[in-house]
């Protein structure tokens, strides 16, 4: 058990999800203020050193004694109690990480908002090793006795908690090791991911053609420009720079990839992604059965789509800079934040008032970061924080239609995140596999607003083109990154793995998943190197495909079927953690466990490519 301040924060999408643009007027910043005035307010010590206090209390009161006072008579209450002081202690904790991790997202490489992310996380994880025993102990408790306690009403409140919690048996450790990890953690992963972090902030690229170098942000950010020239620089200098840093990329890679192992060993993991799986509330099968399916609509998919994009741009294939390149006929006007917000708005409210009032309180608080800072934390996020309190969004607007389906992404989240938010600290997190469902389904809810809206067939052909290849990035790309940490981390079981043989591994995955039509240029065996999933959370990124494949089919129930759809759909954001993704989607008579399922999601994408191939041959 680990307080849930220590959840990563991550981007959406790096590279996939970035637009190009200019400065944008009228972009809000967030404000912190909910949480403290500042890294040196009085009142983040206090609440640091009361906390510690409270857990040791908590340690006193009930460490040792779980068994023998759940067997008693009064056993249910005692269970309720402690839970309800784990949690509160849990929510103050969770508090404090949040403020940390936001400050340093704002600006990482500012020295004073580091130390304090640090010195936080270092006191967290000191704090945690108090509360380290409940969950064990809890565990080790007889089925009968648990199942007698949990039958006081205000225990069983906590009954997924417990359920949840009970999976992770077969792979827990003794009371010492498992303080082990966790004091380890500050000094092994946590340090290794922070390194990587501050390395990947303070990467400046040379461009041809650029006065100055550029942030590593600004540069994917040129990989979207309708210049061939400005894309190709960006593209070699991005090469060249991750290059400087390989050794280091490397070394991360390695290192955190052994950690897992020396993990997933000790705990007794079967396979490389076992820890995610459970993690996930997922079983291995029905991952395995999305990848099989990604995989095997590769060929009607990703390469289908890039050979006939190579037409359009004139070219027997595409280069590695023209991937995510608009339309030679794309719109590149610059999209106001007022016209954005009023976009998303209105295609949230046309679902449901109460999605649209739930979004709004975003834009009437300080709760978005929008602007382009250097040193700000790239891609875009929602980070729940916990149920005291409410999510905050970070973006990086620059007024490409893709920036406004961020938006729309990451204000689906913040709507889940409050909506799963009465549920409590332990039970509000969703599991990654349904934690896109509201992103996705927001973005859906746009794209097809703007899609009626389009004034003609040639603004619908490259909105067509722009959802597809966000669609591609979002399921094809993830599986294909799936497959490259699977690689990594069973090759490192065997030993070191060299920059070489990471960037072959790389290279091979990303032809199979891209196809012939797009030709790899020399130096994109080193775009592995700045993908955050792969340090910060291993084999997350499937949760993208997953979900985006679940909108599909959900969108498809609610196109034949719009009655009552609303009232389940809020009940499955509603849920948080408290239910598995079997009982959530049974409403809408879907099934993750059946093949056809994820059949259905991808045959939305294959629909939307017909549609292009149809235009194209209309005009053609």
């Amino acid at each position: 058990m680990s307080f849930t301040a220590n959840r990563a924060i991550l981007p959406h999408e790096t590279a996939e999800r970035a637009s190009t643009g200019t400065a944008i007027e009228g972009l809000p910043e967030w404000s912190l203020g909910d949480f403290y005035a500042g890294p040196n307010d009085p009142a983040l010590a206090a609440d640091l050193a009361s906390l510690a206090e409270d857990s040791r209390r908590f340690e006193a009161e009930y460490k040792g004694t779980l068994a023998e006072r759940l067997a008693a008579p009064e056993g249910g209450a005692t269970l309720a109690a402690a839970l309800k002081a784990y949690e509160a202690l849990e929510d103050r904790a969770g508090r404090i990480g949040s403020y940390a991790g936001l400050l340093y997202a704002t600006d990482t490489t500012d020295p004073v908002h580091a130390k304090t992310y640090g010195d936080v996380s270092d006191k967290l994880t000191s704090l945690a090793t108090h509360l380290l025993f409940f969950g064990l102990e809890l565990n080790r408790i007889d089925d009968a006795v648990m199942a007698k306690a949990l039958g006081d009403p205000a225990a069983a409140h906590y009954r997924p908690f417990i359920e949840d919690l009970r999976k992770e048996r077969p792979y827990q450790l003794s009371d010492d090791l498992e303080r082990l990890f966790l004091d380890k953690s500050a000094s092994s992963r946590t340090a290794w991911t922070r390194l990587f972090d501050d390395t990947i902030a303070s990467l400046r690229v040379e461009m041809e053609g650029s006065e100055g170098k550029v942030t590593l942000e600004e540069a994917l950010n040129k990989l979207l420009d309708p210049k061939e020239a400005v894309r190709k620089a960006a593209s070699e200098g991005i090469a060249a720079s991750l290059k400087s840093e390989e050794r280091t990329f490397t070394l991360i890679t390695n290192t955190l990839a052994k950690d897992k192992e020396v993990s997933d060993r000790w705990r007794g993991f079967p396979d490389v992604a076992s820890s995610r799986h459970l993690a996930n509330r997922v079983e291995a099968e029905v991952v395995d059965a999305l990848v099989s399916a990604v995989t095997d609509a590769y060929p009607r998919l990703s390469h289908r789509y890039y050979a006939m994009k190579a037409k359009w741009f004139g070219k027997d294939a595409l280069d590695t800079w023209d991937r995510n390149a608009p339309l030679p006929e794309a719109d590149d006007r610059t999209i106001s934040w007022a016209d954005a917000k009023n976009t998303v708005m209105t295609s949230f409210g046309g679902f449901s008032p109460q999605l649209a009032e739930l979004a709004g309180r975003f834009f009437d608080n300080p709760w978005i970061d929008a602007p382009v800072r250097p040193g700000k934390a790239p891609g875009a996020f929602a980070h729940p924080t916990v149920p005291s309190a409410h999510p905050y969004v970070l973006l990086n607007y620059q007024g490409r239609s893709r920036d406004v389906m961020t938006l729309a992404h990451e204000l689906g989240h913040g709507v889940h995140q409050i909506l799963a938010g009465p549920n409590g600290a332990l039970m509000a997190p969703t599991p990654l596999t349904l934690a896109e469902t509201a992103s996705v389904f927001g973005e859906m809810l746009t794209f097809r607003q703007l899609l009626a809206e389009a004034p003609d067939a040639r603004t619908r052909r490259v909105m067509l083109a722009s959802k597809v290849e966000d669609m591609l990035n979002t399921v094809v790309r993830q599986i294909a990154f799936y497959t490259f940490e699977r690689h990594v981390h069973t090759e490192r079981r065997e030993g070191e793995l060299t920059t070489e043989r990471l960037g072959q591994i790389w290279m091979d995955v990303s032809r199979e998943s891209l196809g012939p039509s797009v030709r790899l240029q020399d130096g994109y065996e080193a775009f592995w190197a700045y993908i955050p999933h792969f340090i910060n959370a291993p084999f997350y990124v499937y949760a993208y495909a997953f979900g985006d494949c679940l909108v599909n089919s959900l969108y498809g129930v609610y196109e034949r079927e719009p009655a009552g759809f609303q009232e389940k759909y809020f009940a499955l954001l509603s849920a948080g953690g408290t239910k598995h993704h079997s009982e959530l989607l049974a409403p809408f008579g879907l099934d993750a466990r059946d093949p056809a399922f994820w059949t259905t999601g991808l045959s939305v994408i294959e629909g939307l490519i017909d549609e292009l191939a149809a235009a194209d041959s209309a005009a053609g």
